[in-house]
């Protein structure tokens, strides 16, 4: 499973979905990584896993899907916060080994209700959080 059999087309070229959806690298549990990112500003706002149903339905539905490997069930983004992320595009790498999702956040996407989850940053020996949760509205 690969995506290399593709890597010499060229711009413009079409791949079945179905076909992309096949060669994708997942771990063994069917799972792959997956960025989400602020479509209009390049913000990175969290990494987590789908599967194919999730691609299916994110892609369906255009609300993100994700699997939570904690609770072992399908996470339907601010499906409990509100805090919902709409896709905008989604991207394979070209290992097919990683999602890279361009969504519009509402709301913050860390459940520690902070914009990002990348809000530990390293800074020399020491580690500073870098952001502060976000106030209800």
């Amino acid at each position: 499973m690969s995506l290399k059999a593709f890597e010499t087309m060229n711009k413009g070229e079409n791949i079945p979905l179905e076909e992309v959806l096949a060669n994708l690298k997942t771990d063994d549990a069917g799972l792959i990584a997956t960025i989400a990112q602020q479509h209009d500003t390049g913000e990175v706002l969290m990494l987590a896993y789908m599967n194919e149903k999730s691609i299916r339905e994110t892609l369906a539905t255009g609300q993100v899907c994700y699997w939570s490997r904690s609770r072992q069930t399908y996470w339907r983004k601010g499906e409990s916060s509100g805090h919902r992320q709409t896709l905008v595009s989604m991207s394979f790498d070209c290992d097919g080994d990683c999602i890279l999702l361009q969504v519009n956040q509402n709301g913050p996407a860390c459940h520690t209700n902070r914009r990002d989850c990348f809000f530990f940053r390293v800074n020399g020996d020491q580690v500073t959080i870098n952001s502060a949760p976000e106030q209800n509205t």
